[in-house]
């Protein structure tokens, strides 16, 4: 099957990231993250709900980043939010899903996400691309929504279209309801990929 998704325009770059956005990372208190990009949780909110999910506390993530301290299975707060950040340097995030329902905001930058509907009825699933940007006239999202279930994955794009770069990196804020754990969340590996795209 071919994908209608064009291909990433952004390697890694071999240079390091702009002094501005170096100084990003530092303001936000921004840290690599699992998935690619770099993320820093900027609440949690302290009432909880009965953990709507089936009971599971680890996934093909868990082993791969630390329990947050006080974690009880049984519930989940009502929402968590994070900055997230992807930068020339690290310009990818990888296909994962969550179990909650993800509202993403932007607050700046260009970037194409990708969406594999991996808990649609059907064998070959639906994959839906978009680009995130302030230019709505040409269909670029402020704002959206990815529910439980669905894969995501993310890359940066050049500031303008038809441009070569991007010096401020792509910024926004993810809101997840009920809120984040990891043993909610996981990748979705190579042979995964090809199972439900072809």
């Amino acid at each position: 099957m071919t994908l209608p998704i064009p291909s990433p325009s952004f390697h890694p770059s071999t240079t390091p990231d702009p002094p501005h956005l170096t100084s990003l990372l530092t303001l936000l208190a921004l840290e690599p993250n699992i998935e690619g990009g770099y993320f820093s949780e900027t609440d949690r909110a302290p009432d909880t709900v009965p953990n709507p999910f089936p009971f599971s506390t680890s996934s093909s993530t868990t082993g791969l980043a630390p329990q947050r301290p006080g974690f009880n299975p049984l519930v989940r707060n009502s929402s968590t939010t994070i900055y997230y950040l992807l930068t020339p340097t690290s310009p990818q995030g990888g296909f994962h899903r969550n179990k909650g329902r993800t509202v993403h905001t932007l607050h700046h930058g260009r970037g194409r996400y990708v969406l594999i509907h991996a808990n649609e009825p059907g064998d070959e699933k639906r994959i839906e691309s978009f680009v995130v940007g302030t230019d709505i006239e040409k269909g670029e999202k402020l704002q959206w929504i990815v529910e439980g279930g669905k894969f995501k994955a993310s890359y940066l794009l050049p500031d303008e279209e038809g441009g070569t770069e991007s010096q401020g990196g792509l910024l926004i804020s993810e809101t997840v309801v009920p809120g984040f754990e990891y043993c909610d969340h996981d990748f979705l590996p190579e042979e995964g990929l090809q199972e439900l795209v072809g």
